[in-house]
């Protein structure tokens, strides 16, 4: 159980680090990606996801998603008695990978006056200010990501070559339901960092917009619990 749990936390860091360094680098005022586009964050999230799923998918399952864990354990397919340390784990991992940006980007933060940009490099926000909106973007693309991922790796041939697709499935789903929210898709990766952005002292800094902050922790949940269902139900 140890070394599975390390394992999520290193993935879910390298995921964060990943994911969130391509916001960095196109969000930041003077990095060299700056207004690089959104096709090098769905690159940055796609192989982000990859890289840490193929290398401890073997070992804890490369989960790094609390809604993916959830997903798996009110379906029964997963034990309960593990959702709990798997889960403090990913989000200790999300918070570790948001410490290493900061780190890395911090003259680039210095630099920046556009504090949604700012909180963007952390978490999500709807860009109608809609939760409804937010809501809805959030649940239909962790669906989509979550069936995909059970349906990808659910002949237990090659779980690396399944991670392989899976990556280019969440490079697709933030190309394509990028654009309302960011997306999240994952409640560690949204809401750790998200606590970590109200800690800080960042100058400018602005809101952590907490009203908006239980969006992507429940409707990535929701999606993911009725993908496992609606995948078992009829394969």
């Amino acid at each position: 159980m140890l070394v599975r749990c390390i394992a999520e936390f290193i993935g879910t860091a390298i995921m964060v680090a990943l994911g969130n360094g391509s916001v960095a680098n196109v969000e930041l005022k003077g990095t060299k990606g700056f207004h690089g586009g959104w096709i090098l964050i769905g690159f940055g999230y796609g192989i982000g996801v990859m890289v840490p799923a193929m290398m401890f998918g073997p070992i804890s399952g490369g989960q790094i998603n609390p809604a993916m864990t959830l997903g798996l354990a009110l379906n029964g397919q997963f034990p309960w008695q593990e959702v709990g340390p798997y889960i403090i784990a990913q989000f200790l991992g999300a918070i570790f990978g948001q410490l290493m940006i900061v780190a890395a980007y911090k003259p680039y933060y210095n630099k920046t006056e556009n504090v949604e940009s700012i909180l963007g490099t952390f978490s999500t926000i709807d860009a109608e200010n809609s939760r409804l909106n937010g809501f809805i973007n959030e649940f239909i693309g962790t669906f989509i990501l979550v069936f995909g991922a059970v349906a990808l790796t659910s002949d237990h041939v090659d779980p690396r070559a399944d991670f392989i697709g899976l990556g280019f499935l969440v490079m697709c789903l933030v190309i394509s339901f990028g654009g309302p929210t960011g997306p999240a898709l994952n409640p560690a990766r949204d809401l750790g960092p998200r606590i970590l952005h109200a800690l800080l002292p960042l100058n400018p800094k602005g809101s952590s917009q907490w009203k908006y902050s239980w969006v992507p922790v429940v409707a990535p949940i929701l999606g993911a619990v009725c993908a496992v269902k609606l995948y078992g139900l009829f394969f």
